[in-house]
C-alpha cells in the first residue's frame, strides 16, 4: 500500500486537493479533523487539555477552542504544551486508519497533514504531494476567512515551513492557483501514476 503525504501552507488549497482525491475514491486522513475529533465531547484529548488549560471546556464537556486558541496563540511554550498532547494522539489516528486501510488491500491511501514536515510526518510517507499557490493567491484566501486579521496571518505563517522549502522536499507539486479543474487533472495524474507504478 502507497502511503502519500499531502500537505501545504494556509491558504494554498490543500482541503479542496483532499476533497478531490475522496472523490476519486482515495482513502483519506485529515488531521485537522482528527483533532476536532478529540477535542470534541468525549474526546480522547479533553481531560489531558483541560488539566493543563484550565477554563478551556465548553457547556458541552468538549473544548472551547476559539478559547483554547486565544491561550495559545503567541504563547510558544503554550502552544507545544498542546501540542505534545494533541500529536501524539492524532499519530495513533493516522495507524489506526492506515491498519483499516492495509486489511481493505488498499492501493492508495492519502495522510492529509498540515505540519506535515513540521512534525516530521513525511517518515510516515512514501511520497509527498505540496499544494501551492502564488503569494497574493494565498493571500486572498486567508483574509478573506472569517475573524482573520493581518496579525493573524502572520503567526499562522511563522508556525509554518516556508512554501519554497516545502515545494523543494516534495515529491510532487500541485498548483492550486489555476482553478479546481487544473488542480482535479493534476491530482488524477499523480493518482494513476503511483496505483501503476507503486512507486
Amino acid at each position: 500500500m502507497i502511503v502519500l503525504g499531502l500537505t501545504g501552507s494556509v491558504g494554498m488549497g490543500k482541503s479542496a486537493a483532499a476533497a478531490m482525491l475522496r472523490r476519486m475514491g482515495v482513502p483519506v486522513h485529515d488531521s485537522d479533523a482528527a483533532v476536532h475529533r478529540l477535542l470534541a465531547p468525549g474526546g480522547a484529548a479533553v481531560p489531558r487539555v483541560v488539566a493543563v488549560f484550565p477554563g478551556v471546556s465548553d457547556r458541552h464537556g468538549g473544548i472551547d477552542r476559539g478559547e483554547l486558541g486565544a491561550r495559545v496563540f503567541g504563547d510558544v511554550p503554550a502552544l507545544k504544551r498542546l501540542e505534545r498532547i494533541l500529536h501524539p494522539l492524532v499519530r495513533q489516528s493516522q495507524q489506526r486508519f492506515l491498519k483499516q486501510a492495509r486489511a481493505r488491500r488498499e492501493p492508495l491511501v492519502v495522510l492529509d497533514i498540515p505540519l506535515l514536515f513540521e512534525t516530521g510526518g513525511e517518515r510516515r510517507c512514501d511520497a509527498i504531494i505540496v499544494v501551492s499557490a502564488p503569494r497574493r493567491v494565498q493571500r486572498a484566501r486567508v483574509m478573506a476567512r472569517p475573524n482573520m486579521t493581518e496579525q493573524r496571518f502572520r503567526a499562522i505563517l511563522a508556525k509554518q515551513m516556508p512554501d519554497h522549502e516545502k515545494r523543494r522536499r516534495a515529491d510532487y507539486i500541485v498548483a492550486s492557483g489555476l482553478g479546481r479543474a487544473a488542480t482535479y487533472r493534476a491530482l488524477r495524474r499523480i493518482v494513476r501514476r503511483l496505483k501503476r507504478r507503486g512507486i
